[in-house]
């Protein structure tokens, strides 16, 4: 007779791990299923996503502050770096990170499974193991938490090599010695920032009019102008439509905005563009589970699908693939298995960050959508250049941007480019969640000296009080 539980959760990422943890919290019988053969746990964010990329970031990010430590009335010697090294300490930190993962899993007493899951049926999942052993479980619950994978783009096949996407990027033996990154949205640009810190020439091809699109488009002019300082090229407006390789390069070529012919070549292109998500034989055909035209699954407001009893969390559904997002979307997911009351997720208060430096980070809207859902908008804005604490850090580019509107007072989005602007969030985070006014924001006191402060000043600038500017 096959084993049962009261939650199969397949995959092994943020959605899915967390997921597993709350649900046995919450007293229930967990099963987690992941497919990666080296039988590590944390999917794609934790083995090639947010955690080794975040890894690089942060050597990138000291080994260009050491080569300034003049600034600072430091003297370094014949600087450079062991790319073996650098990235062995990326690797160190996600084997540990893995293994505290299937730590948790066993201090929450959740099953774990390495295998391939696929759905037989509503309540039955088959697992086939590594060595190609199969057995078959039973779950009132099923939650899918595959997330998603590279999406090849025609044309700009990769092979590893000369041409690569988000995965192969992570494990490169050597920086290669330029490189055309196409697609400027966190992937892309956080690459960026770090190959061209590691000398590597560095142009991004965007085909919209502006890099990190989705970001506020102050935001989008700020990162350029620091890109550019850091020698980093940027092409906003360009399609790209051909590549050829030769034996030693790579050559793109498209189409400006205006029409006029681009053609870059390179040591390296990495495509930095499109990923779907990963359903692939999971027996989905078995249920009546739907899946939406562009490839995701269909689910109501309590993330549960067609079919009574099976849920998706993450980058399989069509909210934002953020893994921060997918554990909230899961925990909501188990509470509401247990029994509990849940309150919704409010799309508005989900953070976004990317990692590049400097480093980008925001919630809520931004000051052209605030605009079109119709509000009387008023913005307070303060650059870091004015806070001693960031002239401290010598990490003076960007600033804090708060959008509110009128009549109430309220924030509406918070926009952050600059030193520890993924930390600074937070406190954006909670303000936001608690509707605080931009009013009640800038009369809370904040330590000094702090680039927090910023957050303050850019508050107060709402209603034009700004102290330091």
């Amino acid at each position: 007779m096959a084993e049962q539980f009261d939650v199969a959760i397949i995959g092994s990422g943020p959605g899915g791990y967390v997921s597993a943890i709350r649900g046995a919290q919450m007293g229930l019988k967990v099963a987690l299923i992941e497919k990666e053969k080296t039988e590590r746990l944390g999917g794609t964010c934790g083995l090639r996503g947010c955690i080794p990329t975040k890894a690089l970031l942060n050597a990138a990010h000291l080994y260009q502050k050491a080569g300034h430590f003049e600034d600072f009335g430091l003297m370094v010697k014949e600087l450079s770096y062991d790319w073996e090294k650098v990235q062995n300490y990326k690797s160190g930190i996600v084997n540990k990170n893995a293994a505290g993962v299937s730590y948790l899993m066993k201090k929450n007493k959740v099953q774990v499974f390495n295998g391939f899951g696929k759905i037989l049926k509503p309540g039955k999942v088959e697992i086939t193991t590594n060595d190609d052993k199969k057995q078959t479980i039973e779950a009132k619950n099923i939650i899918i938490a595959t997330g998603s994978v590279v999406r090849p783009i025609p044309g700009f096949e990769t092979d590893g090599k000369q041409v690569v996407n988000s995965d192969h990027i992570l494990e490169l033996e050597k920086v290669p010695k330029s490189m055309v990154v196409i697609g400027s949205g966190a992937v892309g640009v956080e690459f960026a920032s770090v190959y061209a810190r590691f000398g590597c020439e560095t142009t991004v091809v965007e085909l919209l009019d502006r890099i990190v699109p989705i970001e506020d488009a102050d935001v989008s002019k700020q990162l350029e102008r620091s890109f550019k300082k850091q020698g980093i090229n940027i092409m906003t407006g360009v399609k790209l439509d051909t590549m050829k390789k030769s034996k030693n390069s790579v050559k793109v070529s498209g189409k400006d905005a205006k029409g006029k012919d681009v053609q870059l070549e390179a040591e390296m292109i990495l495509v930095a563009i499109g990923r779907m998500p990963y359903l692939e034989n999971l027996g989905l055909e078995n249920t009546k589970v739907v899946v939406n035209p562009r490839g995701t699954i269909k689910v109501n407001d309590s993330f549960e699908t067609d079919e009574p009893g099976i849920y998706a969390i993450g980058d399989v559904i069509d909210t934002a693939w953020l893994a921060h997002l997918a554990s909230k979307e899961g925990i909501n997911v188990v509470e509401k298995i247990a029994g509990k009351k849940v309150e919704p997720i409010k799309a508005n208060l989900v953070p976004n960050c990317t990692y590049c430096d400097p480093e980008v980070a925001s919630v809520g809207l931004t000051e052209a959508k605030a605009k079109e859902a119709g509000y009387d908008v008023k913005v307070g804005k303060f650059p870091f250049s004015a806070s001693g604490k960031a002239r401290i850090l010598g990490e003076t580019d960007g600033f804090i941007k708060i959008v509110a509107e009128k009549k109430y007072d309220e924030v509406l989005g918070v926009h952050i480019i600059g030193p520890h602007a993924t930390e600074l969030l937070a406190e954006a985070c909670v303000a936001m969640a608690l509707e605080t006014t931009a009013d009640e924001l800038g009369r809370t006191i904040h330590a000094h000296p702090t680039v927090s402060e910023s957050m303050m000043e850019a508050a107060e600038g709402v209603h034009d009080l700004t102290i330091h500017l």
